[in-house]
């Protein structure tokens, strides 16, 4: 089965152990053998990817344009990025040469276009920007 994941950046420190126990319930469900596609975003991207490695999964990797990684707002989430991406079976990366709305809409757009199932940590609200779950999930 190919689980893509979709989900916000910055999710409340009271709902991670939730958001993780259901992104690992869902993944135990899931068909074999599992591929797992992200973007590697912090947050849900990569408390996905991580449960998805737990799993025994493979890790394909959606990189939404050069220099993504300055993109990330701190050295925790660059440097989980970093690890993600050494332990990914196969990575993309997008022709976008700098972080951008676009290139994250892009990138989330391409990771639905790949997937049979989708998961969503989103909070339902309407976007605030272009390119963020949001809008990946009108797309999906």
């Amino acid at each position: 089965m190919i689980v893509g994941v979709t989900g916000h950046q910055r999710i409340p420190a009271d709902a991670v152990g939730f958001v993780t126990a259901r992104i690992v319930t869902m993944l135990e469900d899931a068909g074999r053998p599992l591929t797992g596609v992200s973007s590697l975003a912090a947050g849900a991207d990569q408390i996905f990817a991580q449960a998805v490695l737990n799993a025994g999964g493979r890790l394909r990797v959606v990189v939404p344009c050069a220099n993504y990684e300055t993109a990330f707002a701190d050295e925790a989430g660059r440097r989980e990025y970093a690890r993600l991406l050494a332990a990914a079976s196969s990575i993309e990366t997008l022709p976008h040469p700098a972080p951008s709305a676009a290139a994250f809409l892009e990138a989330g757009q391409r990771v639905v276009d790949l997937s049979q199932l989708l998961i969503a940590v989103w909070d339902g609200e309407a976007p605030t920007g272009a390119g963020g779950t949001a809008d990946v999930m009108q797309y999906a």
